[in-house]
């Protein structure tokens, strides 16, 4: 599939126009005895799955967080936070999400933002440590138009294969750039995740926490909000997908 450029200030798809196809896939409600998240930036674990996340630690399943760079870059030319303060803060923000969503176990590998594709072998030897046996491995849809989202799927999913272990992808930017009829994405392997009203409520409340992202820093143009409210709102709309 070829690379995809999208404006995170352009409307996309609406949510209007996913939800008859979401509604059309199969529900599933996955076997999981363990769940670790990849997540590439700090948000991203909460934004594609957050309600499910919530469900699982509701009936005692661990889950474990692993945030792979610390969302650094997300505000170039900041003229009040440098990357060293953002990347504190965001795991501030990531620590106070997974609280919500009763997660304790957060693992931040602080690699470079922006630049995962850098490290991608890097990567599946950090991650190899921290898949159990019998865990299920949740990481980026490997298409999600990204590249730190496709790179964290690739050294995701080579990692969880050296370990015989199963992986779901979780699609995030995909909902923004993609559309129902898009003939690139196998939609055959999409399986929607029902939440109950307070998984859901719970991970609007984890969404919340980072502040960083969803509010700006100030009023310069560079600490302008990184998730506008249109996106922001159609990720805690829709529910929640996994490709398997």
């Amino acid at each position: 599939m070829a690379a995809r450029h999208f404006d995170p200030a352009e409307p996309g798809t609406p949510t209007a126009t996913w939800q008859p196809l979401i509604a059309g896939l199969p529900s599933a409600e996955p076997e999981i005895g363990a769940l670790v998240l990849v997540a590439p930036h700090p948000d991203d674990e909460v934004l594609g799955l957050g309600a499910l996340t919530a469900a699982l630690t509701d009936r005692g399943v661990p889950v474990t967080i692993i945030a792979v760079t610390d969302g650094d870059a997300s505000h170039p030319g900041s003229p009040t936070h440098s990357p060293a303060a953002l990347a504190e803060l965001r795991r501030r923000e990531s620590v106070a999400a997974a609280a919500v969503l009763g997660v304790t176990g957060i693992v931040h590998l602080g690699l470079p933002d922006g630049a995962v594709t850098d490290h991608e072998d890097r990567l599946a030897e950090l991650l190899a440590p921290h898949l159990p046996a019998g865990a299920t491995v949740a990481v980026p849809f490997h298409a999600d138009g990204h590249p730190d989202h496709e790179a964290t799927a690739r050294a995701g999913s080579a990692a969880a294969r050296a370990r015989g272990l199963p992986v779901l992808e979780y699609p995030v930017w995909l909902w923004h750039w993609s559309h129902p009829d898009d003939q690139d994405i196998d939609w055959a392997r999409a399986r929607r995740l029902p939440a109950t009203p307070g998984c859901a409520e719970r991970k609007r409340r984890a969404a919340a926490a980072f502040a960083s992202q969803i509010a700006p820093l100030s009023p310069h143009p560079a600490d302008r909000a990184v998730l506008p409210a249109h996106i922001l709102a159609r990720l805690l709309d829709l529910e929640e997908v996994v490709f398997a």
